[in-house]
């Protein structure tokens, strides 16, 4: 985290009766206020609408250049986990070959089962980091300094494993399913750096040293690169790509967000805990606002967002058409009791504001004739629709009780689907 006057005096605020008034934009009203009652109108007048509006104003546009990305296999074990499943690790060319980045993906695959759905999403700490094995190759790239087993900003050996209680690799492979992931600090790594060090320098244009006022920040460069590692999962045999969920956590959940309303071939979406610029309505501005966010990671949005600091009314979108966006595939909002940071009600409020876009689409939204606007009770899962949502007991985490929710809604929804 940027340390920073305004970050150190900031008082969040918890209290509802101190939540500034506001309205929330429609999801079903064109800007000019016309009504969209039509699924057709949705998809060729609002959607597009509102995709514009979220790239203008809060994570950025992609640029216009675009580098050659190649792919290559560096690493197979077909006989990982004794036999059960196939490691593999897949090097994300991005750029010219004399100066390229090179992202990382590590696929884990069960063995017999192909072609699997697979779960794909970013790590914090590096592959090496979800699983304590020396087969995983440990990630050169800059770390932040408040994992264990990072020295100098360098992950270390004493560093394998340490992330492995979010990432519960023998669940996912018992219940049928894959799990890809990427350490984040492969596509750009997580600190004000202008945009020099990761993947946005292959995108300038001539003369250009920094994306431009409504071009990506770090959040828009991370769904990039989730979208690269679905185009190569679509050539993996063992994968089945049309059933491929994007999951995060945190900042990484608002970037899964992101992805899923960016590139539609994802067919589930999952935010954990992602709050402010993810689940959580900005308008509400409990706990994370938008200034603070702003101020304390001043790379993770476009410029233009930056303008909305103590003005959230004045952005013209909020978070509910985030998840709208997704529609009608299958997202799902988590919360957790503690994590007030996040504003669990804001982001249980953007799946129930999201809702009438579903229903219009023709899904059952939150389930249910008419959903409330009250939160469930806490560990009592609302998944029975095409949108789910929970809020567990505890901190700001991913956990075994997430991935349990997440993997039966997985299974509503993915398994049905016909293999390829």
């Amino acid at each position: 985290m940027c340390v920073n006057a305004f970050a150190a005096d900031f008082k969040p605020n918890y209290d509802e009766a101190l939540i500034p008034p506001y309205t929330l934009p429609d999801p079903l009203k064109l800007a000019d206020g016309t009504p969209v009652t039509t699924p057709a109108e949705w998809r060729d007048l609002r959607r597009p609408e509102l995709y514009r509006l979220f790239a203008d104003h809060v994570y950025g546009h992609v640029p216009e250049k675009k580098p050659e990305v190649r792919f290559q296999v560096s690493k197979q074990i077909d006989n990982f986990l004794e036999g059960r499943a196939t490691l593999k690790e897949i090097e994300i060319y991005v750029g010219p070959r004399d100066k390229a980045t090179v992202i990382t993906m590590l696929l884990i695959t069960p063995n017999g089962k192909t072609p699997v759905p697979v779960f794909l999403g970013l790590n914090f700490a590096g592959n090496h980091s979800i699983m304590e094995t020396p087969l995983i190759t440990l990630n050169p790239n800059w770390m932040r300094q408040n994992y264990a087993g990072v020295v100098n900003n360098r992950a270390t050996e004493a560093s394998r494993g340490i992330s492995s209680s979010r990432w519960p690799v023998e669940l996912l492979l018992d219940r049928g399913y894959g799990l890809a992931t990427i350490y984040c600090g492969d596509i750009d790594p997580d600190f004000d750096d202008k945009f020099q060090n990761g993947i946005q320098p292959h995108f300038y244009a001539a003369g250009q040293s920094e994306p431009t006022k409504h071009e990506w920040g770090t959040i828009g460069a991370w769904s990039w690169g989730l979208s690269r590692g679905l185009d190569y999962l679509e050539q993996d045999k063992q994968v089945d790509a049309s059933r491929v969920a994007v999951l995060g956590h945190s900042r990484l959940g608002k970037t899964s967000l992101w992805a899923g309303a960016s590139d539609e071939r994802f067919a589930l979406v999952i935010s954990n805990n992602s709050g402010c610029g993810g689940a959580a309505l900005s308008r509400r501005a409990i706990g994370e606002t938008v200034q603070r966010i702003n101020t304390s990671f001043p790379h993770w949005f476009c410029k233009q967002f930056h303008e909305y600091n103590l003005r959230e009314n004045e952005i013209p979108v909020d978070q509910h058409q985030l998840i709208a966006l997704i529609a009608p595939r299958p997202v799902y909002v988590a919360s957790a009791q503690e994590d007030l940071w996040a504003d669990p009600k804001g982001e249980y409020l953007s799946a129930y504001h999201a809702d009438p876009v579903y229903r219009l689409l023709g899904t059952d939204g939150l389930g249910g004739d008419k959903p409330s606007p009250d939160m469930p009770a806490v560990d009592h899962p609302v998944n029975n629709g095409t949108i789910g949502y929970h809020i567990r007991t505890g901190a700001h985490n991913i956990t075994e009780y997430d991935w349990l929710q997440y993997l039966q809604f997985a299974d509503r929804h993915l398994k049905k689907s016909s293999a390829r």
